[in-house]
């Protein structure tokens, strides 16, 4: 299959009708988010939905989220919008911020999952939207990289993973975030935070009080546990390289890797104190590490790197998605060293 790559920045006409056309046929078309790029096609043709998941190589039991561009849209995708959903929706939409209540039946299976719950957001990049209004259809759409590897940012990653795979690639420069959507529950009790992402932990119990948080986030999702929410498998964002993620001193991580043929993933300005080392942010400041860690991981790879070992971020705010992501990429490989 021929891959065709449109900048929606210069020629926006062109890549608005080309998505929509290959979208309203079937088709599978990436495009720029905020988070992450994602492979969209029609959220209610589940041929068209299944092609996504041979495009990535991905299970067929992993959801997907469902994209809208404007509220009026929620309206017959799930069976109630619970009141919080309103508050959060009104607060954080447009942005990285998805929600899973109990699916219509105009969801197809393919697209949940298997679930009788659907994935939705309303994302902030202007792009994004513009797709979606442009097709008239919401669109389902997972990150546009090969299943498990890590999530593109660019559209030159995409176009490494997905050549040949889908008819057409839209570029809208640079994710402005660099991981992918937080992932809230509004299904049961009490809402579940599934995935970290965009929107924090603490900026949502700032709106509707405190909401539990799903085992899977720090840890393995349990042996036979159906996945919720994109992102919850045991290995996910990898890179070729063997990850190790090292909590601890900056003191204790130099003397941990100094005698070892290995790459370090580190914050701004440690780079000196190691032979082959790549920084993904700033020690203290979770965005920046967040529209790094994907590029990082991946720029890993093009510098042959087989073994590396990675500082812990710091948990809080967006350094919770971070993290979320690396001990992911790392297979929940995590040591600790300096007690």
């Amino acid at each position: 299959m021929y891959t065709e790559y449109i900048d929606i920045r210069t020629d926006r006409k062109n890549a608005l009708e080309k998505a929509k056309r290959l979208i309203l046929s079937g088709e599978v078309v990436a495009v720029p988010t905020e988070t992450v790029y994602g492979l969209a096609a029609n959220a209610f043709d589940e041929k068209a939905v299944a092609k996504i998941f041979v495009a990535k190589g991905r299970p067929q039991d992993n959801p997907l989220i469902v994209h809208i561009s404007e509220l009026s849209q929620l309206d017959g995708l799930v069976e109630e919008i619970p009141e919080k959903v309103k508050i959060m929706a009104e607060k954080f939409w447009p942005g990285p911020l998805t929600m899973i209540m109990k699916k219509s039946g105009k969801i197809p299976s393919a697209v949940s999952g298997g679930l009788d719950t659907v994935a939705i957001r309303m994302p902030k990049s202007e792009y994004a939207r513009d797709i979606i209004s442009f097709c008239s259809v919401p669109l389902a759409a997972p990150s546009a990289n090969l299943s498990g590897s890590p999530s593109p940012t660019r559209a030159k990653y995409v176009m490494e993973d997905m050549n040949g795979r889908i008819p057409l690639i839209i570029d809208g420069g640079e994710c402005e975030i660099g991981v992918e959507s937080t992932v809230i529950s509004f299904v049961g009790e009490k809402p579940r935070l599934l995935r970290p992402g965009g929107v924090t932990l603490e900026q949502i119990e700032s709106v509707i009080g405190k909401i539990d948080v799903d085992n899977a986030v720090l840890n393995k999702l349990e042996q036979g546990q159906k996945a919720a929410s994109p992102g919850m498998k045991y290995k996910h964002y990898a890179p070729k390289a063997d990850i190790t993620v090292v909590k601890g001193s900056l003191e204790g991580f130099c003397d941990f890797v100094k005698d070892k043929n290995c790459f370090v993933l580190c914050f701004d300005g440690e780079e000196k104190n190691f032979k082959n080392a790549l920084s993904y942010g700033k020690i203290d400041d979770g965005q920046s590490q967040a529209k790094r860690i994907f590029d990082s991981l991946r720029e890993l790879d093009e510098m042959g790197a087989k073994t590396v070992y990675a500082r812990c971020p710091d948990l809080k705010g967006m350094g919770l998605a971070v993290y979320n992501r690396l001990i992911r990429s790392a297979g929940f490989n995590i040591i600790e060293v300096g007690k």
